[in-house]
């Protein structure tokens, strides 16, 4: 059955929204089965061909030849199919063919509706393959919509949601401009694909690295970790995989071109770039920068390291609101904790002797320190069976001995700790910091400028 009118009142629906025309045809066979149900409340004995080349929709409808019709919708009767072919007999199939037209306009209509829809459904489904299959690239789109608690990205036909949480603290966006992110996630939901993109993401720092860096793009330079705090500071270690190639000077630039560029990108976050070392003492002095500690106490085995400070670096150290710190240990993958020097000075001084114990009676203390046991380390490092051999101590004085010393110990490290945890809450807070440490906020469009002395000495720890 011919009837172009149909395919071309359909076919103008597809080309607005630049559907292929093999995909129209699937979609207006189902269309048509859709108005066939809608019609006959089946579609079993039904059959729906669509030739987009020729224009032509053909509906077939499958039926058997009877003596007495019981179920019209699949039965014929013998005299009806004898007057177009007179040889059939009774138990013959018989094809009947239907026009689309005697579907009637108000169910063509809702056809085309049905069409809209699943034409809108491909649209969405082709939205998400194609940003499935782009997740972590640099996206750029234009700012459409400004919500509360996300702003929305226009990209042709796609709708990209960048949420609060993905957004730079402090940035301030505006309706038609041009803005980079990367994309993070598309999620196909009921309602559509969800399109998350990021400019919060350490990646997003990683792939504007390398943008601006060939070095980082051709992999001769290595981005080895990042740590971030979006709009305040990051710390990115590098590593170069060919020696005549200086790592943090290919990241920088000529006068800093590069690494200015990823700044004001990114409303002038600060970057430490540091060289990769295999040894934690001088990755964890690097990761340390601006500040540089006094003495490092690393326990590798632990993972932790404790940084000494002179007392006036100590807030440089610790950073704002222990940003600079936490950022190190998250870069290196060390637990760093920091002290000053004069507090780590008094600690080691202080010794706690046996004598000094409350709790310890003086017979007792007198029968250790008898045999060269003196403080509270040393007992605690003594074996039981060693202390059960001192003549005068028995089994139960000795286990009350080492519960009293163990919990004289326990205090006097829980007051060391608080007192120490004082002391950088009050570094943390103080204002001291060194001129050009913090940089202050401006707009994302800003054309600060920064000297090669500022990218060298104040962004970058070699």
């Amino acid at each position: 059955m011919i009837n172009r009118e149909i395919i071309e009142a359909f076919s103008q629906i597809a080309r607005e929204k630049n559907v292929d025309r093999s995909e129209l045809g699937e979609i207006i066979e189902m269309v048509f089965l859709t108005l066939i149900e809608k019609k006959y409340s089946d579609t079993e004995n039904f059959d729906v061909i669509v030739n987009m080349d020729k224009g032509e929709i053909e509906i077939y409808q499958q039926k058997v030849i009877v003596e007495q019709v019981t179920d019209p919708l699949k039965e014929i009767s013998l005299e009806d199919a004898r007057i177009l072919e007179p040889d059939l007999n009774v138990g013959d199939p018989y094809v009947e063919i239907i026009d689309p037209m005697s579907f009637g306009r108000r169910l063509i209509s809702h056809a085309k509706q049905i069409l809209n829809q699943q034409i809108m459904r491909v649209e969405k489904n082709a939205i998400y393959e194609e940003y499935s299959k782009k997740i972590g690239q640099i996206i750029i789109g234009d700012v459409h919509q400004i919500r509360r608690d996300a702003i929305f990205i226009n990209i042709g036909k796609a709708e990209l949601k960048m949420p609060r949480e993905e957004q730079i603290p402090g940035e301030r966006y505006r309706r038609g401009e041009s803005l980079k992110s990367i994309l993070k996630e598309a999620v196909l939901g009921t309602s559509g694909p969800e399109i998350i993109v990021s400019r919060a993401d350490p990646q997003f720092l990683v792939k504007l690295f390398e943008n601006e860096v060939p070095e980082i793009y051709d992999r001769t330079i290595e981005i080895k970790k990042v740590a971030r705090h979006p709009g305040d500071r990051s710390k990115v270690i590098v590593e170069s995989n060919d020696r005549r190639i200086d790592a943090v000077g290919a990241c920088v630039g000529i006068k800093g071109s590069r690494i200015q560029a990823i700044v004001r990108e990114l409303n002038n976050e600060k970057i430490d770039i540091i060289n990769n070392s295999s040894e934690p003492e001088i990755l964890i002095t690097r990761a340390l920068s601006p500040a540089k500690p006094y003495m490092l106490e690393i326990d590798e085995e632990k993972k932790t390291a404790l940084a000494i400070f002179d007392d006036e670096e100590i807030s440089v150290a610790i950073g704002k609101m222990g940003q600079n710190i936490r950022l190190a240990s998250e870069v290196t993958g060390y637990t760093i904790d920091a002290i000053k020097k004069s507090d780590y000075e008094l600690s080691e001084s202080e010794t706690m002797y046996l004598e000094e114990i409350p709790d310890l009676t003086e017979h007792n203390w007198k029968l250790l320190y008898a045999v060269g046991i003196e403080t509270a380390d040393e007992l605690l490092n003594t074996p039981k069976e060693e202390l059960l051999s001192i003549k005068g101590l028995g089994d139960k004085t000795v286990d009350k001995i080492i519960s009293v010393v163990d919990e004289a110990v326990r205090k006097r490290k829980e007051e060391m700790e608080a007192a120490r945890q004082a002391a950088q809450a009050e570094a943390a807070s103080s204002d001291d910091f060194e001129e050009g440490e913090l940089m202050e906020e401006s707009p994302r469009d800003s054309n600060t400028e920064f000297s090669e002395d500022e990218i060298a000495d104040d962004l970058v720890q070699e």
